[in-house]
């Protein structure tokens, strides 16, 4: 019951932020970037025509949150399968070659790991530059040496299971046994280690975005609102409780679907065996 909790508690927060992208792209109340300066600083009101308030520039605060949705999103989803892709292949092939790859890659990947996520984040978005493509590729090589740490260590238990050496004995190559076997053997953990890492994206994006590094104007950002709302967080506080409950959520959801499917997919599988 307790896992069912955990899983079904993540599905439906993620559920609602995607409402709230799926509706982004049919419905907002107000252009995202439409500035009203006669209407500044406008507070919460469901009765109102501006349902969470405006901001400093007369800006629809609820139009902001669901346009930046669109770009959180982008970063937190394509920054982690860029990662993950990367990283599976990097793994794979440092496991099944460790003669000849492993020590450059498992060293390479050490030395990222030695960085803090954010940290080097920074450094990386510095080099490449600003922005939704400059975050997407700074924070999808800071994911690479989690799932390449992740398949090498995984390819190195397995290969000593009777299937695989019974493959191996039949002279299978090594690309064929790793899509036949290894893939399916893997794929639960790395399914959960999925989930997990676009929380953690998200959670990294906001921050390059709340120090000006990462999403830039005019594209809308919650980590950027919240930067934006900190000079006026005394007198107008509503101005950083949406966009700071938006990521409480994105981040709550993902961690909550990895850590209920790891305790369905990874527990439940080491059970049976």
């Amino acid at each position: 019951m307790k896992r069912n909790l955990s899983l079904w508690l993540g599905i439906i927060l993620v559920l609602a932020i995607l409402a709230v992208w799926a509706v982004s792209f049919v419905f907002m109340p107000y252009p995202p970037n439409e500035m009203n300066m006669s209407q500044r600083f406008l507070k919460p009101d469901v009765s109102s025509e501006h349902i969470l308030g405006t901001d400093n520039f007369g800006r629809d605060i609820l139009s902001r949150i669901m346009y930046g949705s669109r770009n959180v999103l982008l970063v937190g989803v394509g920054s982690v399968t860029l990662g993950a892709a990367v990283g599976i292949i990097l793994g794979a092939s440092a496991a099944m070659y460790r003669r000849f790859l492993s020590p450059v890659i498992m060293r390479l990947m050490d030395g990222l790991m030695a960085f803090p996520g954010i940290l080097l984040a920074l450094m990386l978005v510095t080099v490449i530059g600003r922005g939704i493509k400059g975050s997407v590729i700074a924070i999808g090589i800071f994911m690479v040496p989690v799932f390449s740490r992740l398949v090498y260590s995984m390819v190195l238990d397995a290969e000593n299971l009777l299937y695989i050496k019974a493959a191996k004995s039949y002279g299978s190559s090594n690309m064929l046994i790793f899509k036949r076997h290894y893939i399916p053997a893997m794929l639960p953990r790395l399914i959960t280690q999925y989930s997990s890492s676009i929380g953690s994206a998200v959670m990294i994006e906001t921050s390059l975005s709340f120090l000006g590094l990462g999403i830039q104007p005019p594209f809308a950002s919650w980590g950027m609102m919240l930067s934006e709302s900190r000079q006026f967080f005394l007198v107008h506080p509503y101005l950083a409780v949406a966009p700071g409950i938006a990521i409480i959520i994105t981040i709550l959801g993902f961690n909550l679907i990895g850590d209920g499917l790891n305790d369905r997919l990874i527990h439940r599988r080491s059970g049976n065996e």
